[in-house]
C-alpha cells in the first residue's frame, strides 16, 4: 500500500479540481472554487464511509499534509483493532432534526413546505457532509447555482443553512463562527444582497433610508406617521395601523402587541427607540380613542392605502410597508454586529431550539433595544433630530 503520494509543495500548487490520493485511504478534494478538504473513506461489510478531517490551508484550524496523515494514521489504527469509529453527525442528520423544530411553530402549511423544500434541493450538496466539517466554502459552492439566478431562493436557503448549522452549534456537533452567516465573510464571496429580488415587497435599499425618512417626516399626517413607525420598530402595517393604548408603556419604552394581532400567535414585545417613544408621545397628545393611529374616520384605523401614499411620495414611488422589514434586515445583517438570533427575533422570527428560546426569553428585549436604537439612529443620519 503506497503512502505519502503527496507533499505540501504538490498541494499547495494543486489547482485542478478533482480527488487526489496520499495513499492508504487518505485523499484531498480540490473544489472549483480552489478550496480543499482532507477526508479518509473506508470499506467495512460492503459499506463505504467518508470521513472528514478538516480543509487544507483554511479556517481558523488548517490541517497541513503532516496533521492529515496523522488523523489518518489515528483512523487506520482504529479499524486494525476492530472498534466501531463514533457516528458522525452529517448535515442531512441535523437539519432533520432542525426542520422537526420548526415545523412544530409554523402554522402556515405553504412555509412549512418551502423550509423543506428549498434543504432538499439547493442544500443537497451538504447532506452527506459531517457538520462539523462544513467549511464557509462549502456553502458558496452550494449556494453559487442560484445565487444570482434565484436571489430570493438563494438567501432564504443561506439562512436556513446558517440555521442548521446553529442548531448543531447548540448542541455541541459545531464549533467556530457560522459559515453561513453574511457578515461573516461571504459577503466578500458573493454579490451584495441589497441587489437581490424582494419578491412581492419591493424593498428600499437601506442606503436611502435616512432620506426617506427625512422626506416622511416633513409631513405632519397620521398616515406619515404610521409609515415612519413601522420602519423603525420593523412591524407588520397591520399590527401598527391596530395598535392601542392599552399595548404601550410610554415610560419603559415597550409596545407589547398581543399574540392574537402577531402573525405567530405569540405575544410579542417592541422594544421602542427614542424617535417611536416621541412619535407616541405627539400622537397622545391628540388622541381622542384607543387607537393610536386613528384614521379620518372615528374608531377605524388609519388606511394601508394612507400609508402607502405617503410612503411613496416620500420614496419617489419605490418601496412597501412590508418591505420596511427587508430593508432593516439587509441593514442588520451587511452593516452591524448585531448577533442573528437577536435581528430575527426584532422581526419576530421565530428561530432555533429550546436553549436558545430561554437565552432569548432572558435577556433578548434590552439586546434588541439596543438594536432598534441603532436603526432609528441609521434612519435619521445626517438629517436633524426632532419631530
Amino acid at each position: 500500500m503506497a503512502l505519502n503520494k503527496l507533499s505540501e509543495t504538490k498541494v499547495r500548487k494543486l489547482e485542478k479540481p478533482g480527488i487526489y490520493s496520499d495513499g492508504g485511504g487518505l485523499y484531498l478534494r480540490v473544489r472549483s472554487g480552489g478550496s480543499k478538504q482532507w477526508f479518509f473513506i473506508y470499506k467495512r461489510d460492503g459499506k463505504r464511509t467518508e470521513i472528514g478531517l478538516g480543509g487544507y490551508g483554511q479556517g481558523t484550524a488548517p490541517v497541513s499534509v503532516e496533521l492529515a496523515r496523522e488523523k489518518a494514521d489515528a483512523i487506520r489504527n482504529r479499524l486494525a483493532r476492530g472498534e466501531e469509529l463514533a457516528k458522525r453527525h452529517t448535515f442531512a442528520d441535523v437539519m432533520e432534526d432542525t426542520i422537526k423544530n420548526k415545523l412544530s411553530t409554523f402554522r402556515n402549511d405553504k412555509h412549512k413546505a418551502q423550509w423543506r423544500m428549498t434543504l432538499d434541493t439547493y442544500a443537497k450538496a451538504l447532506h452527506r457532509k459531517p457538520i462539523a466539517d462544513i467549511t464557509r466554502n462549502d456553502v458558496v459552492e452550494a449556494l453559487k447555482p442560484i445565487w444570482t439566478e434565484k436571489p430570493e431562493t438563494a438567501d432564504r436557503t443561506r439562512m436556513r443553512i446558517a440555521a442548521v448549522i446553529d442548531h448543531a452549534k447548540a448542541r455541541g456537533l459545531f464549533t467556530g463562527d457560522n459559515p453561513a452567516d453574511w457578515k461573516g465573510g461571504l459577503k466578500e464571496l458573493l454579490p451584495a444582497r441589497q441587489k437581490l429580488s424582494r419578491g412581492h415587497h419591493d424593498a428600499i435599499d437601506y442606503h436611502h433610508i435616512a432620506a426617506v425618512m427625512a422626506r416622511l417626516r416633513t409631513s405632519t399626517g397620521v398616515s406619515a406617521r404610521a409609515a415612519e413607525f413601522t420602519c423603525l420598530t420593523s412591524g407588520r402595517s397591520g399590527e401598527v395601523r391596530f395598535m392601542t393604548w392599552g399595548e404601550v408603556d410610554l415610560d419603559g419604552a415597550v409596545w407589547t402587541v398581543p399574540a392574537e394581532r402577531m402573525k405567530a400567535s405569540k405575544e410579542h414585545r417592541v422594544p421602542l427607540s427614542v424617535r417611536a417613544v416621541e412619535i407616541l408621545r405627539a400622537r397622545e397628545q391628540v388622541a381622542t380613542g384607543d387607537l393610536v393611529f386613528e384614521g379620518g374616520t372615528e374608531g377605524a384605523p388609519v388606511s394601508d392605502t394612507a400609508m402607502m401614499k405617503s410612503l411613496r411620495a416620500a420614496s419617489d414611488g419605490k418601496g412597501t410597508l412590508h418591505g420596511f422589514r427587508s430593508s432593516f434586515r439587509d441593514w442588520a445583517g451587511d452593516m452591524t454586529h448585531h448577533p442573528r438570533d437577536v435581528i430575527e427575533a426584532a422581526l419576530a422570527h421565530t428561530i432555533g431550539n429550546a436553549t436558545e428560546a430561554a437565552y432569548r426569553r432572558k435577556d433578548a428585549l434590552e439586546k434588541r433595544r439596543v438594536l432598534m436604537q441603532d436603526w432609528a439612529d441609521f434612519c435619521a443620519k445626517d438629517q436633524s433630530k426632532g419631530g
